[in-house]
Order: structure tokens, then C-alpha cells, then sequence
């Protein structure tokens, strides 16, 4: 089913975290993010603290709460520093949220106009998998910072880019039986079409596997790998994941880069850790995905991997998750045509991770 309103692409992430001030200078630090607003006690929030940090096109919404009856706190204590809102620029508000309350979604926050000076923003929000929640925002001009209610902010200490530019995807994971369900909620409330799909025939490892049902606007704007566990000889990453999370959620979020050595080679200086592959897996690399633009020896340098499909090729990088549970991380991405989400090496990555869950105990 088709949708009556536009989705333009990613608006912003929502986080709930323990701090937002030093998450901000976090992502500051490590992922070049630049600081560009902030909601807090200085301009009269008292029950919730908001730090806005952007790159490229990508814009994170750190937020914190600021009170113990505050409904966020329950969030905070069950998942950890989490994604709790995947926000969508949409071209009418109000009609995204009759449209996707109307096929079943549960709705959150009912249309509101929020104004001030520099303009008006419409915001609503449904309810999505797990805690997960999708706020449509509807700018139309707004010339201030990010929203009304902030104020513009610049750090004492500017951010230096990575080269990060958009949100190529965002990954949900599920408990196991449960991907398929959420795969058509998305068709049937967003009017959202399957691009890719895989099951354990496809990844395994001797230990674990997974399945996975990619969905995404007409567009294709926004893609939403949905994930579930497969059975295994031991405890998968997602898995892992969802014990972890205390239920589904936001597993990691692609970031898309025009030139991922000199992005990775930031931000390795700045300290991100990320996965690493044996030395082996870059023996065959030509063999397997022919001829690439790329130095073999600078990818092995940064553990970079490398896929190809029948549109062209791409080259991806996983971190180690961002907090001390085993739940966010990132991926970063760069397409060179192809359009798949990088199955040749899932192998590859699985047997990275299940070294970091042997590491943790969670095997």
C-alpha cells in the first residue's frame, strides 16, 4: 500500500542517555560531530536536557531526564544509552500520522506545531518495535538551530568532519520469531516494499546465524534492515543483543562516507574502535569481488571489508558498541554502485564479534 505523504529521508536520531553533556562531547571527540544546540536549564527546560550535534546530513538528538518521575527514566533503566526515536522529514505531518494510526500504529504524540522567531516545526510521533518510537517532522523553512524551545550553540573547542554525510541505513534487531511481523507492519502501516533478504542458509558461522529483511520507502531514502536470530550452536549477536537491550531495538546505524579510508583513518586517531578481520581474509579479496579502485594494503591497514553485488561494489566497517552494554555500534559505509548490505561478508564479521562475545562471556 502506497502512502499519502512523502518521506524526504532521515530528519534525526533520538538518543536517551545517562548524560547527555559528556555524550556530546563524545561524539564530538571521537566522531567529529559538530555541537549546533542545545535545550537545557539555561533556556527553561527543567525536566530534560537536549544536546543536537550534526554532520553532513546527519543530525543525533541526545537527551536526558532531568527528573525521577520523568518517563524516560524507565527507558534509561531498561536499555541503557539507546535509540529511542528514528525521526522521518516528512512533507505533511498530519497526514503521516493519520495515515499510520489509521493502519494500526500506535500513536504517541498527536500532530503539534512548535513556534518561535525563526519559524515553525510539526512534529508527531508513533510507537515502532520494541521501546522504538518514529517522530515525523515537518519543517517547512525553519531557519533556526534544529527545533523551537532551542537555542544555537557553538563549542569552545570546533568539531573536526570525518566525512561522515547521511544515514545510509538503520538496523533493528528482533527476538527470535518476531521479524517477520515487524517486516509487514512496516508494509502494511508505512507502505514500505522488502529490497533485500537473507536466512542462516546464507550467514552461519560454526556458532551462529541470522535472517534478515531489509524494508524502505518508495524512495528508498530510508532502509531498515530487520533482523532476527537463527538457531545455532551457541548465542548469536543478536541474540546477545536483545538479552542485552532487555528486548528489541536499534542494533547500529549505517553512516555513509565518499572515502572510507580517509574517514576510518580519522577516526582510528581519534580512538573509535572497530572490528578487525584476519590478515587471510584479504588473500582472495580480488578473487572474490574483482577489480576494486582501492589499495588492498590500506584496507587490510584498517580492516575494512569489502562486498559486491550485481550493481557495483561497496566497502564497510563495524565498530565495537559505543557504550558497556553489547548493544549500539556503527557502521561505516561506502557504495561503489552496489546496493546490498555487504552478505559476503556477514561470515567474515560474524567470527569478529563472536571473538568479542567470547571476550565478554556471552558466547
Amino acid at each position: 500500500m502506497s502512502a499519502p505523504f512523502e518521506i524526504l529521508g532521515t530528519d534525526h536520531v533520538g538518543f536517551i542517555v545517562g548524560n547527555a553533556k559528556q555524550a556530546a562531547v563524545y561524539y564530538q571527540e571521537r566522531f567529529g560531530f559538530e555541537p549546533v544546540a542545545y535545550k537545557g536549564l539555561e533556556t527553561g527546560s527543567r525536566d530534560r536536557t537536549c544536546w543536537v550535534l550534526r554532520q553532513g546530513k546527519i543530525t543525533l538528538v541526545l537527551q536526558t531526564p532531568m527528573t525521577r518521575d520523568h518517563a524516560d527514566i524507565a527507558h534509561l533503566a531498561k536499555h541503557g544509552d539507546a535509540v529511542r526515536d528514528l525521526a522521518f522529514l516528512v512533507d505533511d505531518v498530519r497526514k503521516a500520522w493519520e495515515t499510520t494510526t489509521a493502519r494500526g500504529a500506535v500513536s504517541v504524540m498527536e500532530p503539534t506545531v512548535l513556534e518561535d522567531e525563526h519559524g515553525k516545526v510539526v512534529v508527531a510521533t508513533i510507537a515502532t518495535y520494541g521501546d522504538t518510537h518514529h517522530s515525523f517532522v515537518q519543517r517547512d523553512g525553519y531557519r533556526g538551530a534544529f527545533m523551537p524551545g532551542y537555542e544555537s550553540y557553538t563549542a569552545n573547542k570546533p568539531a573536526v568532519s570525518a566525512g561522515l554525510e547521511f544515514i545510509d541505513h538503520v538496523v533493528g534487531n528482533q527476538g527470535d520469531g518476531e521479524m517477520e511481523q515487524v517486516a509487514t507492519w512496516y508494509e502494511n502501516v508505512f507502505g514500505f516494499h522488502r529490497i533485500w533478504t537473507i536466512d542462516d542458509k546464507d550467514v552461519s558461522t560454526a556458532h551462529t546465524s541470522l535472517r534478515s529483511v531489509v524494508v524502505a520507502n518508495e524512495n528508498e531514502y530510508v532502509k531498515m534492515p530487520i533482523n532476527e536470530p537463527a538457531d545455532g550452536l551457541k548465542k548469536s549477536q543478536i541474540q546477545e543483543y536483545v538479552e542485552a537491550n532487555y528486548g528489541a531495538g536499534v542494533q547500529h546505524v549505517a553512516m555513509y562516507t565518499h572515502d572510507i579510508v580517509a574517514t576510518i583513518s580519522k577516526l582510528s586517531a581519534n580512538g573509535v574502535e572497530f572490528l578487525q578481520v584476519p590478515d587471510t581474509y584479504y588473500e582472495d579479496l580480488l578473487d572474490r569481488v574483482g577489480d576494486i579502485e582501492e589499495d588492498i594494503k590500506e584496507l587490510q591497514k584498517y580492516g575494512i571489508l569489502v562486498d559486491r553485488d550485481d550493481q557495483g561494489y561497496l566497502l564497510q566497517l563495524f565498530s565495537k558498541p559505543v557504550q558497556d552494554r553489547p548493544t549500539l555500534f556503527y557502521e561505516i559505509i561506502e557504495r561503489k554502485g552496489a546496493r546490498s548490505f555487504g552478505k559476503g561478508n556477514f561470515k567474515a564479521l560474524f567470527e569478529s564479534i563472536e571473538r568479542e562475545q567470547e571476550r565478554r562471556g556471552n558466547l
